[in-house]
C-alpha cells in the first residue's frame, strides 16, 4: 500500500471519528493496548479435512500480527464455519452502515412503502462511498427505537447502540455481522428479496479506493459484496474491519474480520487481508462446489 493511499485512508478515518457531532477520543501519540494472546480458531465442516485445513491456515495467517482479531466465516456450499472471538464486542466504525441500510429497508417494508428518491440517494452514498453525513441523516431519521427493532428482528442480540447515539461506536460482534450478512444473501422473513438485492447492489459498487480487506485473494470469478470500517481512538488504537459476501460461479460464502489494537490503519488492513487470503485459498476454488 502506497503512502499516498495510506494518507487518504487516514483523512477518511478522522472524518469517521466525527460521529453524531462528537469527536471520538483519539490520541495520535498514544500506544495501543497490547493484544491478548489469541484463543484457538475453531472450525467445523461437512467436507472431510477442510475444517482442519482452515484452522491451520487462518492461525498461520494471524501469526506475527499484533491485531486483536475477531472473525467468522461461513461457506454455505460445504456447511463450513470458522470463528475466533465471535462474541467479542468492538466499536463498529463504518461497517454499521450495512445495519443502518438494512434497518431502513426493514422499516419501509413494515410500512409497505418504497424508499424515497432521497433515501435511495443517501443509502447509495452511505455504502458505496462510506459517506458519514448521509449515514447521520438516515440514523437520525430512523432513531434508536427502530434500529433496535431491526436488531431484535434480525436476531443480532449482541449488537448494542452507543448510549450517546454515536452510530460509529455501536458495539458489534463477528457473530452478529455474520448474521446480518446471511440475512442479506439468503431468503428470510426479515428482509424481502427486493431489500436484499438493494443492499447487495450497493455493496458491489463500493468505490475502488475502499475495496481492500476481505476481497484480498478472492477468486477472480466471484462476485464481491463489501463494506469496510476504520476508526482510531485513544484506547485499543485503530479499529479496522471488513465484511463481505462472495457469490456466483459456485461461490456462496461470507467473511467477517474485525480488528483492534492496531498501531496503524495499515496494520489492521494487513491482518484482515492475511486472513482473507487464507480463507479464499481453502474455500474459494469452484472445485469445492462439487462432490
Amino acid at each position: 500500500m502506497t503512502h499516498q493511499r495510506m494518507s487518504r485512508y487516514s483523512r477518511a478515518a478522522f472524518r469517521t471519528a466525527l460521529i453524531g457531532g462528537v469527536l471520538a477520543p483519539a490520541a495520535m501519540a498514544a500506544s495501543p493496548a497490547t493484544a491478548a494472546p489469541a484463543p484457538a480458531v475453531s472450525c467445523a465442516s461437512d467436507r472431510a479435512g477442510l475444517a482442519a485445513e482452515l484452522s491451520k491456515d487462518i492461525t498461520a495467517a494471524l501469526k506475527g500480527h499484533r491485531s486483536t482479531t475477531a472473525l467468522a466465516v461461513q461457506d454455505h456450499r460445504t456447511h463450513t464455519s470458522c470463528t475466533l472471538r465471535p462474541t467479542q464486542q468492538v466499536d463498529s466504525a463504518s461497517v454499521v452502515k450495512v445495519t443502518v441500510l438494512a434497518a431502513l429497508l426493514w422499516d419501509a417494508q413494515k410500512a409497505n412503502r418504497p424508499l424515497t428518491p432521497h433515501e435511495r440517494e443517501l443509502s447509495t452514498a452511505m455504502i458505496t462511498k462510506s459517506d458519514n453525513d448521509a449515514t447521520s441523516e438516515l440514523w437520525d431519521k430512523l432513531g434508536p427505537a427502530k434500529v433496535k427493532g431491526f436488531l431484535k428482528a434480525a436476531g443480532m442480540t449482541r449488537t448494542a447502540l452507543d448510549a450517546k447515539g454515536a452510530w460509529g461506536l455501536t458495539q458489534i460482534t463477528a457473530h452478529d455481522e455474520q448474521r446480518l450478512l446471511t440475512l442479506v444473501t439468503a431468503g428470510n422473513k426479515v428482509l424481502d428479496d427486493s431489500s436484499r438485492a438493494f443492499v447487495l447492489e450497493r455493496m458491489r459498487k463500493v468505490v475502488p479506493e475502499q475495496r481492500w480487506g476481505v476481497p484480498a485473494g478472492a477468486p477472480g470469478d466471484a462476485t464481491v459484496q463489501l463494506k469496510n470500517g476504520w476508526l482510531e481512538r485513544s484506547t485499543h488504537g485503530w479499529r479496522v474491519h471488513s465484511v463481505g459476501a462472495f457469490s456466483g460461479k459456485g461461490h456462496d460464502y461470507v467473511i467477517t474480520v474485525l480488528t483492534q489494537d492496531n498501531k496503524t490503519m495499515e496494520d489492521g488492513i494487513d491482518t484482515i487481508q492475511a486472513v482473507s487470503r487464507a480463507v479464499h485459498k481453502d474455500i474459494g476454488p469452484a472445485r469445492l462446489a462439487h462432490g
